[in-house]
């Protein structure tokens, strides 16, 4: 992750205050910043998004391609994730450390969205066995200004709600072969099934206390987080600890209560953006946390 330098004196103000409940910007510890999302900005592929949680920018594009299913699930199809962190985000995404930092993630969202269940898989399969919808979704990092997993996981789900997957026709012929046509009707798509996609919620423990939505500031004087994946009813479909410091288990109880209060708020407020913007063309809209 990018990283920002303090002095002893900085990070003790911020701890002080996040023991008092009030952050350098005014937040409480329980509080996400203005949250931008907007739809349909990438014109050459299925479904896409932009978004910026103040300094942190995000691009997600999803590009649905005809691919051959999983030996392992013939009847499916699938997801792939790469995320790109752009060396002009940070000097420290330059070389190797972006990569590592990128396969990471990449590694991340991958076990979080093929392991639960979270989209329908079984319907962009087209022919079970040899022919089945893959979806290529591309997360690249634009700008950073903190808690990059929770960033991307709205980008994300705002991308697959924007996603247009082409209505297939397989065709048969007398001798049992078969042939693929796509409808070239600009109409002649569905959508993706999201009420199941995750969001990460990241709790960073700084001094005594918890805090979401960390900054770079505030991630400096963290000892440790939990990342969480919480769906739409505060149910969690993945965990991971970071850090070399402890949680104790009173501490991993209250953060596992926030993350699940504040990821249904998130859900709550993006659906309700989505509504009225993820399945256009195109569409921006505000959440605030």
């Amino acid at each position: 992750m990018a990283s920002t330098q303090l002095s002893d004196g900085e990070k003790t103000f911020i701890i002080h205050g996040v023991l008092d409940n009030l952050r350098n910007d005014g937040r409480t510890c329980e509080n996400y910043r203005q949250i931008e999302v907007e739809c349909g900005v990438v014109s050459n592929t299925s479904g896409s998004s932009r978004l910026r949680l103040s300094n942190t920018e995000v691009l997600v594009g999803i590009k649905a391609e005809m691919g051959q299913p999983k030996p392992q699930s013939p009847k499916t199809g699938f997801l792939e994730f790469f995320v790109d962190f752009s060396a002009n985000a940070s000097p420290e995404f330059e070389g190797r450390g972006g990569n590592d930092l990128s396969e990471d993630m990449s590694t991340r969202f991958a076990e979080v969205f093929q392991t639960n269940n979270i989209l329908d898989f079984e319907s962009l399969c087209i022919i079970p066995g040899q022919c089945c919808w893959v979806l290529y979704i591309d997360i690249v990092l634009l700008e950073c200004g903190g808690n990059l997993l929770d960033a991307m996981s709205l980008a994300v789900k705002a991308a697959l709600a924007n996603t247009r997957i082409p209505k297939v026709t397989v065709l048969r012929d007398s001798e049992g072969g078969e042939d693929i046509e796509v409808s070239d009707d600009p109409d002649g798509y569905h959508t993706l099934e999201i009420s199941k996609v995750p969001l990460f919620v990241t709790l960073s423990k700084i001094g005594q206390k918890h805090v979401v939505d960390a900054t770079l500031e505030e991630e400096a004087c963290c000892s440790a987080s939990l990342v969480v994946s919480v769906n739409s009813s505060g149910d969690f479909t993945g965990m991971v600890k970071k850090g070399s410091s402890s949680l104790s288990n009173d501490s991993i109880h209250d953060m596992l209560v926030t993350a699940k209060k504040v990821g249904i708020q998130l859900h709550k407020g993006l659906d309700t953006l989505l509504s009225e913007v993820g399945q256009s063309t195109a569409g921006r809209g505000f959440l605030v946390g």
